[in-house]
Formats: structure tokens, sequence, C-alpha cells
């Protein structure tokens, strides 16, 4: 059956192209954004007789038109999708728009209990940004139970206790050396996450597989953490050329550092000339652009939206400069 605004026929006039595409309600009102590498095949995808989520059955009845946005790549049109929504947090996004509740874990000042804490905002001895507050601040109520960790040569020791033990100062400052070189790296963090697998293989061949599970909830937290403080540290040490080709048979070119594009453009072709022209353009453009740290909550979105792209492209598309 066909959608009583929304006509076959407009389906079909959405180009087959890269971009972002707006659904809006009876008041022009934006209530989701979303993006596609072919904006009229995923359009299409929500008017059909038994949609595949909740979510579109919901927000269906309320669509009276749509809008679109070509852009030349796939990662312009994710960038946009994020700024988007950012900007106008459509009812039916979930994601992206709520970024001041980002938060930051910190080493915190003598506390017998609670070695970390949750922030709002970056101050001193802080971690992150990390996207879910709700998760971390349940995260470090379960860290409780492990404290003190100690470090024995190239290991981290530590017991699972019933009731969070009450650290004294000296106790507690040799605890909070230990949470500050774990979080400063993701070497360390590896070798605590492999000290909490030998706890989980122990617990489960001895049958304790309720404390297995807390261990294995512990690993997939600091999994996390150590993502987001270091996923993409290979990449966010480097400028990178992206030399992406367009399916008319030319190239867009983007210079990227430190999360951030800082020049692009579109070329019929990659020389050695236009490729040393364009990076020596984007290093000059270098500091007119602005400090991720003015929002870091927001950049961070940006930041993983362009090495996420870069990861999954062909090496010979990514030049490590």
């Amino acid at each position: 059956m066909e959608h009583k605004y929304i006509t076959n026929d407009k389906l079909k006039q959405i180009p087959k192209l890269p971009g972002i595409y707006k659904m809006l309600d009876s008041q022009g009102v934006i209530i989701y954004i979303g993006k596609s590498k072919c904006l009229q095949k995923r359009v299409q995808s929500y008017f059909v007789k038994t949609p595949k989520w909740e979510k579109v059955n919901r927000m269906l009845p309320m669509i009276r038109d749509i809008e679109y946005v070509v852009t030349d790549t796939h990662l312009e049109a994710r960038l946009l999708e994020c700024s988007l929504i950012k900007e106008y947090k459509p009812r039916f996004n979930a994601q992206m728009k709520n970024d001041r509740n980002y938060c930051f874990i910190k080493v915190a000042d003598y506390n017998k209990y609670n070695p970390l804490s949750v922030m709002e905002e970056r101050t001193e001895h802080c971690f992150g940004p990390f996207r879910s507050k709700y998760t971390i601040s349940e995260f470090l109520v379960k860290l409780k139970n492990i404290y003190p960790i100690t470090r024995n040569g190239s290991q981290y020791e530590f017991e699972y206790h019933i009731f969070p033990i009450a650290m004294d100062k000296a106790l507690f400052d040799q605890n909070k050396a230990v949470l500050s070189e774990l979080l400063a790296s993701q070497d360390n963090l590896l070798l605590l996450i492999n000290a909490l697998q030998s706890k989980l293989e122990e617990a489960a061949d001895s049958y304790r597989f309720e404390m297995a599970s807390v261990y294995r909830d512990m690993i997939s937290c600091f999994k996390m953490i150590k993502n987001g403080l270091n996923g993409y540290q290979s990449l966010s040490s480097r400028s990178i050329l992206l030399k992406l080709p367009l399916d008319n048979g030319c190239y867009k070119l983007f210079y990227i550092q430190n999360g951030s594009i800082i020049h692009s453009m579109l070329t019929d072709k990659v020389t050695k000339d236009i490729r040393k022209d364009f990076i020596k353009a984007g290093k000059l453009l270098i500091p007119s652009i602005h400090s991720f740290q003015e929002n870091e909550k927001e950049w961070i979105d940006y930041r993983d939206i362009i090495y996420s792209e870069i990861s999954d492209l062909p090496e010979e598309l990514v030049e490590l400069l």
C-alpha cells in the first residue's frame, strides 16, 4: 500500500547517490535524519509493507515530506548526518545528539571507597570523554570490589571482595597510581584485561559461573574504555591523505589531522604534483582550524566517524604521511 504523502514516484526521483535524507512532519519539523551510500534504495526501504524496525512503524504515520542532500562520498554523508543531528536533535534519532551528556573518568583525590569518579567536564587527572555516562557509572561501582589493584612486575594483581575494602591513605595512593597508569596506556589496560580473563577462566573451571559473569562484564567495560581512549591511536598520531575514487572516474582527496578534515578537493586524477600541492595546502590550513578542545565531547563523534571509515578502506586509498 502506497504511503499517503510519499508516493512511489517521489521515491523514484531520489538519486542513487551517497548523501543524507531528512524525514519531516506536518509542521515541517525534522523528525529523523539518516545517511546512505545509495539514497534511493535506503529511503525506499522505509516504505515497504512490513518495515524491519518498530521505530519505522511509529515514524511512518508522521512523515509528510522527505528532503535530501547529495554528497560526493559516504564519509561526507556520515559527517553531515552527524552535524545535522547535533543541530536539529530529531525525535527519532538516538545517537550523537546528546554529546553534552558524555562524561570523563577522574582519578580522584583521597576517598577510601571511590578512587574513580564520573565528571561532566574535563578537569585535572581526567580521561575520556566517553559516550555512555550510565555505563561508566555502573562500571565504576563494580570496580570497587577489586580494589586495591597492585602491580607486580609486568602483571596486575587483585582479588574480588564481596564488600569493598576501605583503603587508608597509603593504600589509596598506591591504588591511585596504578589506576592512572592503566588509563594512560593501552598496553597496561591490555595487561589488566588479560588478568581479568584469567580470573574468569578460573571461576568458570570451578563452576563459579556468577563470578565468571562479573569478570566478563568487567572485561567488556575495560575493552570499551581501552577503545575509547586508544582505539584509533595509530591513526590519530599521523596526518592522513585519503584518495577516494568516485563513480564518475574522479577522485575526492582529504587531508586529515588529529581526527579533523583540514582540506578536501575534487580532481579528475591524482598526479605527484597534484598530491604535493594538495598536502601543502592542507598544512597551510591547519592553523585556521579550531582546536577540537573547544568542544571535546562533540568532536569525538566526528573523529570516530572519520577513523572508522578509514579503517574500512583498502590500504591503497589511505596514505599515512
